[in-house]
């Protein structure tokens, strides 16, 4: 096999992939088979971190709509993310994918706090890096936190796993003839409102000159494939 494209890299995986078909909770058995698209990767020596999302365990914006405050909604989403971090972490072990999780909020029973030189470390002894609570901030979403943690550790991509193999101009769930794209350029994305990321981690992408890759989560080798620079999704650069 060809030498990957992409040595570092930071996946992006929503709370939807750690829960079935109701999604809502953990499932082990959907959480396993995420872990076996990653050890792939890992056994390729691609140094891979992991930023997951909540919204199989919590939901802050429709708490918001019944009166709950922001910052307390956005928290207990950044917990959640935690309880998804050590799912995966579990699947990833029981692979013998040799695994850490550090978390934006202390809570050194259960994973190492985020300490960027560590998770570096980490990284280049061979251990995937999972990480956990957002950035630690309400008001910033887990693709925040990606885009973030991919620039601080020095990532050379950002892979955002998605439902669907790319970024369109309309939902091609809803809509049959909607237009797929190869590649965008971060202002065209922004202007587009793409829905797969947020504006704010999309410009922090622009400002740091970071590639981004949205592509589906399909087993069982779509993050070697996209870690190799095949094109199975949209790549958003400058």
């Amino acid at each position: 096999m060809a030498d990957p494209k992409y040595q570092r890299i930071l996946l992006k995986l929503s709370g939807d992939f750690m829960a079935n078909a109701t999604g809502f909770g953990i499932d082990p058995s959907v959480v396993e088979s995420v872990a076996l698209q990653i050890r792939p990767a890992h056994e390729l020596g691609i140094e891979l971190a992991v930023v997951i999302g909540a919204g199989n365990i919590w939901r802050g914006a429709d708490a918001m709509v019944h009166g709950m405050e922001r910052a307390t909604a956005d928290y207990m989403g950044m917990l959640g993310t935690v309880m998804n971090a050590m799912a995966l972490q579990d699947a990833l072990e029981r692979l013998g994918v040799d695994t850490r999780v550090q978390t934006a909020i202390e809570m050194r029973d259960v994973a190492e706090p985020y300490i960027r030189r560590r998770a570096t470390r980490h990284l280049e002894k061979g251990r995937v890096v999972i990480f956990g609570a957002g950035t630690g901030n309400p008001y910033f979403t887990t693709d925040t936190a990606a885009a973030l943690r991919a620039m601080e550790i020095d990532a050379q991509v950002l892979l955002k796993a998605t439902k669907v193999d790319g970024v369109y101009d309309s939902d091609p769930l809803r809509n049959h003839d909607a237009k797929r794209f190869d590649r965008l350029s971060y202002l065209d994305a922004l202007n587009m409102g793409v829905k797969v990321m947020d504006s704010t981690a999309l410009s922090l992408c622009m400002d740091n000159d970071l590639p981004l890759m949205v592509f589906k989560l399909e087993p069982p080798d779509s993050i070697v494939r996209a870690a190799m620079g095949e094109p199975i999704g949209t790549v958003v650069t400058s």
